[in-house]
C-alpha cells in the first residue's frame, strides 16, 4: 500500500546520454535539474546526486527522422560541445586491429571520485587576470551585437569559457589563465549556445565561423 523509491539511471556520477535527441522533450527538460543544481525532485522531495556528477552526451546531426532539438536552456547547459568527425586513418586501423578477433574491451579506472574533487579544486585555484577577463567579455558582447545572430551567448557562457579557460591553463601546469587559452576554447564554450539567423544560415554562414571573425577582430591583452 506504498511507494519504494528506487533509484534511476541519473543517480550516478558520470551519465552517458547517447544520442540525446532521441530523447523525449519531456526526458530532456527533466536532465535541467540534474545537470544545473545536481539534484532530483521526485514527488516534492529533492535528493542530491552524487558527487562528482557531470553528463556527457552525443547528437548525431545527420539523422532528423524521430529525433527533438535540444532547446536553448539546455544546450547551455553544456559547458563544451566538440565535432568529433571521422578518425584518422592511423585510429581507424588500430581500431580494425583491436576488433579482428572480436576482442573484448575492458575499462580500467584511471581516477576516483577524490581525484576528480581535488582536480576541480585546482582549477578553482588558477588566476584569471582583469585583462583576461574583459577579453572573454569583449569576445561574448560581440557575439550578441553580430546581426548574424538571432541569440548571443548568454552570461553563463561567459562563465564557462571562463571555467574552461581555467581547467586548460591548469592541465597545462599554469596557475594563470593566457588569451590563447581563451581563443582555444571560443569555439567549443560558445559555438552551440549561438544561434545563426536563418538569412545567415542559408548563405552558410554557421556560429563556428562568427566566433572565429570575432576573435580575429577583438583585441587581445598584451602584457605591460
Amino acid at each position: 500500500g506504498a511507494f519504494d523509491f528506487r533509484p534511476g539511471p541519473v543517480f550516478t556520477q558520470v551519465l552517458l546520454a547517447d544520442e540525446i535527441n532521441r530523447a523525449t522533450p519531456r526526458t530532456q527538460s527533466a536532465l535541467l535539474e540534474a545537470m544545473q543544481e545536481a539534484q532530483v525532485s521526485i514527488d516534492g522531495e529533492t535528493r542530491p546526486l552524487p558527487q562528482p556528477f557531470f553528463v556527457i552526451a552525443t547528437l548525431n546531426p545527420v539523422e532528423m527522422e524521430g529525433t527533438y532539438p535540444l532547446p536553448e536552456a539546455q544546450l547551455d547547459r553544456f559547458l563544451l560541445r566538440l565535432d568529433l568527425g571521422y578518425p584518422s586513418p592511423e585510429e581507424e586501423a588500430a581500431m580494425l586491429e583491436r576488433f579482428v578477433q572480436g576482442a573484448d574491451i575492458e575499462a580500467t579506472a584511471v581516477a576516483g571520485p577524490e581525484d576528480i574533487a581535488r582536480a576541480q579544486r585546482a582549477v578553482d585555484a588558477v588566476v584569471v587576470d582583469g585583462r583576461v577577463r574583459d577579453y572573454i567579455l569583449a569576445i561574448v558582447a560581440a557575439t550578441r551585437d553580430d546581426e548574424r545572430l538571432r541569440l548571443g551567448a548568454s552570461p553563463r557562457a561567459a562563465l564557462a569559457l571562463q571555467r574552461a579557460s581555467q581547467a586548460q591553463a591548469a592541465i597545462q601546469g599554469r596557475a594563470y589563465v593566457m588569451p590563447d587559452d581563451v581563443k582555444a576554447l571560443a569555439a567549443p564554450a560558445l559555438a552551440h549556445r549561438l544561434s545563426v539567423d536563418a538569412g545567415a544560415r542559408l548563405r552558410g554562414v554557421t556560429a563556428r565561423a562568427v566566433i572565429a571573425e570575432i576573435l580575429a577582430s577583438v583585441a587581445v591583452p598584451i602584457e605591460a
